[in-house]
């Protein structure tokens, strides 16, 4: 399995993505959460391509895939019909990068240090895999994606087959797409450093185990190191690394700048989460000439950890509750520190029935939609939630959860 952690197969670019339901692509005119990129000055393809969001790469992205990948020839029909370009892909009518680096030609791009963040952002728990790092890598802006998008990394390996280099392991992006440093040029990414003790598995046997970049170690135990995640937690400004991607197109966000979103992520499952935030409350992309967002809607993050130092980004989220108070909202889960008024551990959906009226009626409102990124239990943590209040309102929550999917509303990518 090539997905780890919260990366998955799964901004100044100019709007989201349309829903299946619409009537087709928006047209540069209506409304929507960004504005042109700095130094785009117009769209990056088509007349449809106005949905595209990106950095202002986007502006030359068919350039990109051509360098990338070399133009793939084709005849144009005699009704005109487009040519399909490599290094894009059409979504509701949009196109957005795709696939600009693959494995066999990956773009090396170089670690630089974050411009806020520390790499570590975690403390010690007691538990071996204690250790999350938010790393940002510089891609000379030639990698351009989109919020709710990954990249892979090749690791040297070996890996557990013995492959050198590793396969290529898929995170989602945990930055927004002009970076945290908004010059466009630049991906973070948010990586649990994954160590296993006298498993199944072992890639260091007793003694061997050296202590790595936040200088833990079991050098009485035997260990398994995740390759790719040690690999990249391990890593130092100014080193090099290989990037392939970006897809995924799961995790899109709508188009409607009143659209209201709740997100749902368990660990580093907030990558992506943190890529929407960013732009809604931090980014000039997501300014308006008057001052305030373009986002007029209603974004609620449920957020599980084990521990209160496992949180990830909790400085942020104070930011934007302070400064948004009636546009943010955000709950934590610390399943093995916190529990509900019946004595149960703090899961996110042990959480969110503390609200599930609430929520029950923003799922009502079609301009709502869900994220959810993370366990692959959160799925049945919904069914455990939600499921009682849609019987009591005649309907089944399975099949609810379903009509959401298909009307684009109900987004999961989970492992």
């Amino acid at each position: 399995q090539t997905v780890v952690g919260a990366a998955l197969l799964g901004a100044a670019g100019t709007a989201f993505l349309a829903s299946p339901g619409s009537s087709g692509p928006v047209s540069q005119t209506a409304p929507s959460l960004r504005g042109t990129a700095p130094g785009n000055p117009g769209s990056a393809g088509s007349a449809g391509s106005a949905g595209v969001a990106g950095t202002a790469a986007l502006a030359s992205l068919a350039g990109i895939a051509m360098a990338a990948a070399g133009r793939r020839s084709g005849a144009t029909s005699c009704n005109a019909a487009a040519v399909k370009k490599k290094g894009v892909k059409v979504v509701h009518g949009k196109e957005i990068p795709w696939n600009l680096f693959s494995p066999k030609a990956p773009y090396q791009g170089k670690v630089i240090e974050n411009d806020f963040h520390p790499q570590t952002l975690t403390e010690p728990t007691g538990d071996a895999n204690w250790e999350t790092a938010h790393v940002t890598f510089d891609h000379g802006g030639k990698v351009p994606y989109i919020e709710g998008q990954s990249i892979g990394v090749i690791a040297p390996g070996p890996d557990k087959k013995g492959e050198q280099p590793a396969r290529i392991r898929l995170y989602s992006i945990a930055s927004s797409a002009v970076g945290d440093d908004q010059t466009s040029k630049t991906v973070s990414l948010c990586v649990k450093r994954v160590v296993e003790l006298d498993g199944k598995f072992s890639n260091r046997a007793k003694g061997e185990d050296k202590p790595d970049k936040a200088g833990t170690a079991f050098p009485d135990n035997e260990v398994y190191r995740g390759v790719c995640s040690n690999h990249i937690c391990d890593m130092t400004p100014g080193d090099e690394v290989l990037i392939t991607g970006p897809t995924g197109a799961e995790m899109l966000l709508p188009e409607d700048p009143e659209a209201n979103i709740i997100m749902l992520a368990t660990g580093t499952g907030i990558a992506p989460m943190r890529s929407y935030l960013r732009l809604l409350f931090h980014d000039k992309a997501g300014a308006a000439a008057d001052g305030g967002r373009k986002f007029k809607g209603l974004a609620w993050l449920f957020m599980g950890v084990p521990y209160s130092k496992s949180l990830l980004y909790d400085d942020e989220h104070q930011t934007y509750k302070k400064e948004y108070p009636d546009q943010f909202r955000y709950d934590y889960a610390v399943s093995r520190e916190d529990k509900n008024a019946a004595g149960q551990k703090m899961y996110i959906q042990t959480k969110m029935a503390e609200y599930a009226e609430e929520l029950w009626e923003m799922m009502q409102d079609e301009k709502t939609h869900i994220y959810m990124c993370g366990l692959k239990g959160m799925e049945s943590g919904m069914a455990e939630c939600f499921g009682p209040i849609a019987e009591k309102n005649g309907i089944v929550w399975t099949e609810f959860a379903k009509a959401m999917k298909k009307a684009d509303r109900y987004h999961v990518e989970v492992y």
